[in-house]
């Protein structure tokens, strides 16, 4: 489970926030996907969640795991693809695969298997042996999606991850999601491909101006906007700078366990 204590995020000493008084749990056995217009704070945020970057203020725990104070232990329990996939392109697919089962401490036989699944799974079989910077973008995206499956992790902390890839692959990527929930584990997404969202999140969060605005299940914003509407027209109202919410009001009826 991942719990967020009144997490904030300033880059200039506190002068403006990218992300302001965030508190969030996320539950075992979920899909649970932030939405927010750009510069929202949803990328500061997961990279807040994986160690990348350290909170202002605030606590952030992984399974009990304070993440500032333990940063090891709870990177052990999560796999993160971030909002590009151009890392490590001088390897070749293989090698990346196994770098990162090295880390992780999968099994050589075990991994052996996975690779193979997921490259089949994926359409990379034929690609593991080329240099990743030889690969298209969607063809790294679908790396690093490899990659973030391979160790099997607990926690799956995915950023914008459907950007670049075909429908094929971004329907085996939303099944995967699915099945790592159903397994117990969790899964926690940004994305901006609202319709997607709500197609496959068990609950939503909605985050503009670095502030949280709604917490709950696409049923309970709808009821709570009295609307029959799309995602995405929902997702406008709250995040316009108009909304009565504009100024971090999260929403009655919204969740936070």
């Amino acid at each position: 489970m991942i719990s967020i204590d009144h997490v904030s995020k300033s880059y200039d000493g506190g002068k403006t926030f990218s992300v302001s008084d965030l508190s969030l749990e996320v539950r075992d056995g979920e899909i649970f996907g932030i939405l927010g217009p750009n510069g929202a704070g949803t990328s500061t945020t997961l990279n807040m969640l994986v160690g990348v970057l350290a909170p202002t203020r605030g606590t952030i725990k992984i399974d009990g795991i304070d993440v500032a104070k333990d940063p090891v232990e709870a990177k052990r329990r999560l796999c993160f693809v971030g909002d590009t996939p151009d890392h490590l392109l001088r390897l070749r697919g293989r090698e990346y695969l196994r770098f990162i089962a090295d880390i992780y401490g999968v099994p050589a036989d075990v991994r052996a298997e996975r690779i193979a699944r997921l490259a089949e799974d994926y359409g990379m079989a034929g690609e593991l042996d080329n240099q990743i910077k030889s690969y298209s973008h969607g063809m790294r995206q679908k790396m690093m999606i490899m990659g973030a499956l391979l160790p099997n992790p607990d926690l799956w902390i995915l950023d914008e991850p459907m950007t670049g890839l075909d429908p094929k692959a971004s329907w085996l990527l939303k099944q995967s999601m699915r099945r790592h929930a159903d397994e117990g584990k969790t899964v926690l997404f940004s994305t901006h491909v609202l319709d997607e969202a709500e197609k496959v999140v068990d609950r939503v969060g909605i985050i503009a101006h670095g502030r949280l605005l709604f917490v709950g299940t696409v049923d309970e914003m709808r009821e709570h906007f009295r609307n029959n509407g799309s995602l995405e027209e929902m997702f406008l109202e709250l995040t316009g700078d108009d909304s009565p919410l504009a100024g971090g009001e999260v929403a009655s009826g919204a969740e936070e366990a």
